[in-house]
């Protein structure tokens, strides 16, 4: 479903994707704010507990979404809102894409997949599968058709700069 933030053309990208993950953590991070409250006779527990809270909290805010973006020569792909996760493609390095689904593992976060190369997904198995000069990036994304055109787009253009 495209939102007023997303935009496809033929000129630029952007998708944003939120994911449920981030509820759970910040859940879990309420949770363990009031069980740390409780347990405030034990200083040394509760101080353990109010660190895990917070940093549930800054990962929950870190992957509340997964943005991917057009930058003019570069694709940007990071989690936010809080961007501690951030990733950027440059179109001449990327050699092929294509629609491709990710492993269960391979669904939610950033991390080194089983099958080879990077994952980065918010939510879901649908990816576009890139690969780089010396590298394979899945991005997971609930708009893999979208994507995958874009970046064929641009590789079509840079082939064509290329010859002419």
């Amino acid at each position: 479903m495209e939102r007023p933030t997303d935009t496809v053309c033929a000129a630029t990208y952007r998708h944003t994707q939120e994911g449920p993950l981030c509820r759970v953590l910040y859940a879990l991070s309420a949770a363990t704010f009031a069980f740390a409250w409780l347990s405030r006779a034990d200083l040394s527990l509760a101080a353990i507990l109010l660190g895990s809270a917070l940093l549930m909290l800054l990962l929950a805010a870190s992957l509340h979404h997964l943005r991917v973006e057009d930058r003019g020569d570069h694709l940007e792909v990071a989690f936010g809102p809080l961007p501690l996760f951030r990733r950027t493609i440059r179109y001449a390095d990327i050699r092929r894409v294509e629609p491709n689904q990710t492993s269960l593992l391979d669904s939610l976060a950033v991390h080194f997949s089983l099958r080879g190369g990077w994952a980065w997904n918010i939510w879901g198995q649908d990816c576009v599968l890139v690969r780089l000069d010396r590298a394979v990036l899945r991005i997971g994304t609930d708009d893999p058709q979208g994507l995958a055109n874009f970046l064929d787009g641009k590789l079509s253009d840079r082939d064509a700069a290329d010859v002419g």
